[in-house]
């Protein structure tokens, strides 16, 4: 297991890298070009830079998060294999520069959602929060505008302001994409990457619909146990994998996460450690990353991924904003410090009660 933190480039990121080299544990960061939009060919001088600048600063380019996956690929028009194409170059640059894990996602529209981006919780931090009674009371066009201003002036991954303008011709886009549909895409996305994935040995980690629902009626299938088996099944191939994030699994309170995880054996790439707290099944909070302080026991999460072997990556996510802190809602520094050195506390406590 090696800890790292999402960094999203000096350009955009309030956190530095020197900041983050300081927390104790952390050795890697999961990065990005968060310039580039879905469907560019990354330039291999561009991601040689981005490692370079991480290493420079004492630290590891663990993988991507994320390759952003085309609307075309995803409804399946005419044009995918073009931008297919182009995820195939970027990912052979990826894996001639020895980045060797990618998350990615398959959600349509929106990369998640949240409802309020500051709810005051009692302690006085601020934390992204959701509702399912003020997603039914929205429009789908208004649910950008809804939370922009809470965003402390970042640029939300998922909701850039040029994809948000142009939301009704997404829906429109995806009006006749139902479940199996958007399976089927998938399949035929995995099966065009995966002969260079085997090539470079690059582990694709799908990363689960958040919240694990459907939203606004548009499909969602990366959600519990039964369709993340399927996924793998259908493209049987060890690189085909998945980015275990407790906090959009956990959203649905069916989904048992320690037996996922022990269901997921070898096909875990990349790990998102955190907590929920429930108000009601369909309202919940980002809480700290302690067990006492949400709904999950998180020292089960870490045993069930110790149980399984897992060695790779993994990340505290998103964390409240406190101690006044002005950053990217969930990404700050001081709540996801906390968060990762919490998990590496109980990582050390597992792995000597278990020797």
């Amino acid at each position: 297991m090696q800890m790292t933190l999402r960094w999203y480039g000096s350009k955009y990121d309030t956190v530095t890298l020197k900041q983050i080299r300081q927390i104790p544990g952390v050795t890697g960061v999961i990065s990005t070009l968060y310039g580039t939009a879905p469907g560019e060919v990354w330039e291999m001088e561009d991601i040689l830079a981005l490692k370079k600048e991480i290493e420079d600063a004492g630290l590891q380019l663990v993988g991507i998060e994320s390759v952003n996956v085309h609307d075309a690929i995803k409804v399946g028009t005419p044009d995918r294999d073009k931008y297919i194409d182009n995820y195939i170059t970027t990912l052979e640059r990826l894996g001639q520069a020895g980045i060797h894990m990618v998350c990615y996602n398959f959600m349509p529209v929106f990369d998640w959602t949240r409802t309020e981006l500051a709810r005051v919780r009692p302690d006085g931090s601020t934390v992204l929060a959701y509702t399912q009674e003020a997603v039914d009371a929205l429009n789908p066009e208004d649910m950008f505008a809804s939370i922009s201003g809470d965003s402390n002036g970042a640029i939300l991954p998922g909701w850039e302001p040029e994809r948000m303008a142009h939301i009704k011709e997404l829906f429109e886009m995806y009006k006749d994409v139902d479940d199996e549909k958007l399976f089927a895409n998938l399949k035929y996305f995995l099966e065009r990457i995966m002969p260079v994935c085997d090539k470079y040995d690059i582990n694709m980690a799908i990363h689960p619909d958040d919240p694990a629902w459907s939203v606004f009626g548009l499909p969602r299938i990366i959600i519990n146990k039964q369709n993340i088996l399927r996924m793998m099944k259908m493209v049987d191939n060890p690189h085909n994998g998945v980015t275990f994030c407790s906090g959009s699994y956990g959203t649905n309170l069916e989904n048992d996460l320690p037996d996922m995880i022990r269901s997921l054996k070898g096909r875990i790439h990349f790990a998102h450690v955190r907590n929920l707290k429930f108000n009601s099944p369909t309202d919940f909070e980002e809480s700290a990353h302690l067990s006492s302080d949400g709904t999950f026991d998180m020292y089960e999460i870490m045993l069930a991924l110790y149980d399984i072997g897992f060695e790779g990556p993994i990340r505290p996510d998103h964390g409240r904003m406190i101690w006044d802190e002005v950053a990217m809602p969930g990404y700050g520094l001081y709540d996801r410090a906390l968060g990762a050195t919490y998990l590496n506390g109980l990582w050390e406590a597992i792995c000597k009660s278990h020797k």
